[in-house]
């Protein structure tokens, strides 16, 4: 990997929202009440990303009470096609805001919510980014190929990709 590039602000932003832009799944991970992690794939919203990562759950989750007992939370995203990958940090909320949900809603989450937009269950998730961490490779998939040879035949002399931070100031 390249020397770690560090960014913040709009380029920052636009790093990220860049990278997870395709990658429809992320893993949540919260703080679980003996101090260990627990993680769940989760549907992130296809929104700009401006900071603010937004996802719809179950009140009785056991990730709400997770939250509620530890707002920090981490999000990883993984693109192995193209060799991309993010890792957020950030603060969790939890709410009931029908505004919210009802730009959200999408009919897939019927099968979560039968009950719809008015299901009773149904919660906003609302991650606040505070900083991010991205690799991605900076080749085709066959040039990859060949620099991780040479790598490892050069004992990691040769840039594979990028690395970089986005702290996210509010």
């Amino acid at each position: 990997m390249s020397e770690a590039k560090e960014l913040t602000g709009p380029d920052g932003l636009k790093k990220i929202g860049e990278l997870i832009s395709e990658i429809r799944f992320a893993m949540l991970t919260t703080a679980a009440e003996d101090g260990t992690f627990d993680s769940r794939p989760m549907a992130t919203q296809n929104k700009e990303f401006d900071g603010v990562l937004w996802f719809l759950t179950a009140q009785d989750s056991r990730k709400v009470d997770e939250i509620a007992a530890d707002t920090h939370v981490g999000l990883m995203y993984a693109d192995p096609k193209n060799q991309s990958y993010v890792t957020i940090k950030g603060r969790a909320n939890v709410s009931r805001d029908q505004a919210k949900i009802h730009e959200l809603w999408n009919p897939m989450y019927k099968a979560w919510f039968p009950g719809g937009e008015d299901d009773p269950q149904i919660r906003v998730l609302r991650v606040d980014v505070n900083e991010a961490e991205y690799w991605e490779a900076n080749d085709s998939k066959i040039i990859r190929s060949l620099k991780y040879l040479a790598a490892a035949a050069t004992k990691g002399a040769v840039d594979v990709g990028t690395h970089g931070t986005v702290s996210v100031k509010r």
